[in-house]
């Protein structure tokens, strides 16, 4: 890899032009400020295992994901890893660190200090496509409507500095929401530059298994409550089986070639769907954590209360229906069999019937339960992959 320059002027980059490309070490460096602010939404969700809990969970996640997607696409598309690109992204990266403290305390009291960060990360985004603006001519219409879009984002952002809450949380949703809408409205415009069929799917790839982490890191923060003792030890065992089936799950699925979209489709809704639902698939996988730290820290002969039990059964309900929304938006560009997504919406409902009568269960029946589930997906996605290569070879010999 080249070194740095000082200056190496923003270009597009695109699979013609390079190759397959993969992450560099500067985004990999990038990510791992994100590994403690997610930690840091995980613990503060351990503490406030409630609705009220889940909603700031929520609320705190959304614009933490929003920061690394959009570093993530301008990077997808026109990084040269110099040294002002890496300048820049050091600067996101203790606007994080710093939204990460903020959310270690209380949101009414850290909320400024939150915002504030949100707010310097924006910044620094808009610095880096005002480079590409410059020095990028063919795609300086999308990259206009970028800058604008994003600039009105920090309006609402400006203005809840100086708003009592709850009505600060409106003007965030505000913002976000502008800030959402901003890509959609150039849509066409962006079908012509398009994403990296490689590096971008890698990119979601790395932050899945970045959130995943917290399942592994979860396990072994419940057994440390614990002396060793056989059901807290089953338990935890079982969790892993968890993590690792929703790892297997997603990644023997991962097909990212739907996210270049094709300009000469009106409706070409499933790029967009794809990118996004890994949104809730990221706080969902690191729910699943937290609600397997609570499952085994847990009093084995007592079962779980309602706020933890919901909080597991949804957060793995959460992961797999998003898994079937991404397999949805696959398909067309994969061939993938649509029955991997039917088996997943099945086994979405099958979490929820878990959780309307499981009010009984203990810790280690309710985690086994859990991993009934997810490994019958793995079983089924094994089952289908098999059928299909029969069903090609088969094709192949009859042609």
């Amino acid at each position: 890899m080249d070194k740095p320059r000082i200056l190496r002027p923003p270009q597009l980059l695109t699979i013609e032009s390079g190759g397959e490309r993969h992450a560099t070490w500067t985004e990999l460096f990038y990510d791992l400020v994100f590994v403690v602010a997610v930690a840091g939404l995980a613990s503060r969700l351990l503490h406030n295992a409630d609705w009220g809990g889940g909603l700031a969970f929520i609320g705190l996640f959304v614009p933490l994901w929003w920061a690394w997607a959009s570093f993530t696409f301008y990077v997808d598309r026109y990084d040269t890893d110099d040294a002002a690109q890496r300048l820049l992204a050091i600067v996101q990266m203790i606007a994080i660190a710093f939204m990460a403290v903020s959310i270690s305390g209380d949101v009414a009291d850290t909320s400024i200090g939150y915002a504030l960060s949100y707010l310097v990360a924006r910044l620094a985004l808009l610095a880096m496509y005002a480079r590409a603006r410059r020095h990028v001519h063919a795609t300086r219409e999308l990259v206009t409507g970028y800058l604008k879009g994003f600039s009105v984002e920090l309006i609402p952002w400006i203005a809840s500095l100086f708003v009592p809450t709850p009505w600060r949380y409106v003007l965030w949703a505000v913002g976000l929401a502008i800030s959402f809408y901003t890509p959609w409205a150039v849509r066409k415009i962006q079908a012509k530059v398009p994403l990296d069929v490689a590096h971008l799917p890698e990119r979601f790839g790395l932050f899945t298994i970045l959130v995943l982490g917290e399942s592994i890191a979860a396990v072994v923060a419940g057994l440390s409550h614990h002396e060793w003792a056989l059901a807290p030890s089953v338990t935890g065992a079982l969790a892993v089986i968890v993590a690792a089936g929703l790892w297997w799950m997603y990644f023997d699925n991962q097909e990212g070639s739907v996210v270049r979209r094709d300009p000469a489709l009106e409706r070409a809704w499933k790029p967009t769907v794809w990118i996004f639902t890994h949104l809730p698939l990221a706080m969902a996988l690191t729910a699943v954590g937290v609600g397997l730290d609570l499952a085994v820290e847990h009093d084995a002969g007592h079962a779980l209360g309602a706020a933890e039990r919901w909080l597991l059964v949804l957060a793995v309900g959460g992961s797999i229906l998003s898994m079937a929304v991404i397999h949805i938006a696959t398909q067309s560009a994969s061939g993938n069999h649509p029955l991997k997504a039917r088996v997943r919406l099945v086994l979405t409902a099958a979490t929820l019937v878990v959780g309307l009568l499981g009010a009984s269960l203990s810790p280690l029946v309710l985690v086994s339960l859990m991993a009934v589930i997810v490994a019958i997906g793995v079983a089924s996605d094994i089952t289908i992959n098999n059928f299909e290569h029969r069903a090609n070879a088969l094709a192949a010999r009859v042609d």
